[in-house]
């Protein structure tokens, strides 16, 4: 096998790591972003610590963008915020009660807290959490999420 040279390998590293567009797609690695299948498996990720940004969708074209996207900012900001993508045709009853009507949509969840007060409780073995919601209404690119999180002062990456 022949050895590549160094432009070739200068050329491969600047397409993995540029944070601008040079008209190659990025090598992102495996996907980051968790596909839902229980609302179980959601509060284990939000015990975990880190913030959870949850997209609702539906199929349609701009669900293909927007997957492209989620994928783009789940590598860019792992493993200090979770991704989440949630298809509301298969789980109708999570999407329902977020009490929105527009699709797609995204929401921001994060610091889960004990509830003091568990109040009345059917089974003894359920305990209730806090969790702060945000909704995200900005560019949805790595900018807009970048900026988000500076916003809601969501840590989202190492500090240098």
């Amino acid at each position: 096998m022949e050895e590549s040279s160094f432009l070739d390998r200068m050329i491969g590293h600047l397409r993995g790591t540029c944070k601008y567009y040079t008209r190659y797609a990025k090598d992102l690695g495996p996907s980051r972003v968790v596909h839902f299948t229980s609302e179980r498996e959601f509060v284990n990720l939000l015990h975990e610590g880190f913030p959870v940004v949850v997209a609702f969708t539906i199929r349609g074209n701009y669900t293909e963008h927007l997957d492209k996207v989620l994928e783009e900012v789940a590598s860019e900001f792992y493993p200090h915020v979770k991704f989440m993508r949630v298809e509301c045709p298969k789980y109708p009853g999570f999407c329902i009660s977020r009490q929105k009507k527009e699709y797609p949509f995204m929401e921001i969840f994060h610091s889960p807290t004990h509830v003091a007060n568990q109040g009345r409780v059917a089974d003894p073995n359920i305990t209730k959490y806090n969790v702060k919601v945000m909704p995200f209404n900005y560019d949805i690119s790595v900018y807009g999420f970048r900026e988000i999180f500076k916003r809601y002062g969501i840590r989202a990456s190492d500090m240098k």
